[in-house]
């Protein structure tokens, strides 16, 4: 199983940021505070319904048949995958 970037503190569950990157290619280290990405932020669920959303080329009735779920329940799936990204827009946009 691939592992996840956490988002949330184990500690104090408080939005974690990235503080290094590096390059394993040719050595170089970027040191600094990096917010992590909306999308990386959401549930591993919610991210995997993203790329499968994506993958079928956003279509919802493809979705549907991919879920084995309704059509009204897909939607509905996704419109609290867009309330959940509007909210965290709003927070990083403050």
């Amino acid at each position: 199983m691939k592992k996840k970037i956490p988002s949330s503190c184990p500690s104090c569950n408080s939005q974690l940021q990235v503080k290094i990157l590096h390059c394993n290619t040719c050595g170089t280290t970027v040191d600094g505070l990096f917010s992590l990405p909306s999308i990386a932020i959401l549930s591993p669920e919610d991210q995997d319904f993203i790329i499968e959303f994506v993958i079928r080329s956003g279509s919802l009735k493809e979705m549907a048949n991919h879920l084995k779920l309704s059509y009204p329940t897909v939607r509905n799936m996704l419109d609290d995958i867009i309330n959940k990204l509007k909210s965290l827009h709003n927070e990083n946009n403050n």
